[in-house]
């Protein structure tokens, strides 16, 4: 499958996110991506686990739920989600989610798939574009995806 599938006008782009919360993500548990600038729209997103595990996080209740028994995969494509929005919370008010950190752009997740085996690859900081091989390989797994 390729991007011509993709609705008009939208192109899939490159989540790299730190392992544990890409794996909160696909628990569903997780439905905001906390990042520093609104450099990302609305629209469909690989969801890419870095080379990095927040080991300090681990330990947190909120997390230890969410992935418990669930091995922290690194360095690859683990998923989908789209983009439906992104906000900051006001001033001085609650956060949005449990998940959500305060003065940082939220991006808000739905429609999260996982993939039944991992599909290795480097991402980086911002969005970024996969390659028609990367989407390829991660579609595969996904035949039904597209509407």
């Amino acid at each position: 499958m390729s991007t011509d599938h993709l609705p008009q006008g939208d192109r899939i782009r490159g989540l790299t996110i730190k392992q544990p919360w890409t794996a909160a993500i696909l628990t569903g548990h997780k439905t905001v991506e906390n990042r520093p600038r609104p450099v990302w729209r609305p629209g469909w997103v690989l969801l890419h686990a870095g080379g990095q595990i927040d080991r300090r996080v681990k330990r947190d209740p909120l997390v230890a739920h969410a992935v418990r028994g669930r091995e922290l995969v690194t360095g690859a494509v683990l998923g989908v989600a789209r983009i439906t929005a992104l906000h900051q919370d006001p001033d001085g008010s609650e956060p949005c989610t449990p998940w959500s950190l305060p003065g940082m752009w939220h991006l808000e997740l739905a429609d999260v798939q996982e993939l039944a085996l991992p599909v290795p690859a480097t991402g980086q900081l911002g969005p970024w574009r996969p390659t028609p091989e990367l989407l390829d390989r991660v579609f595969t797994q996904l035949p039904d995806f597209w509407p």
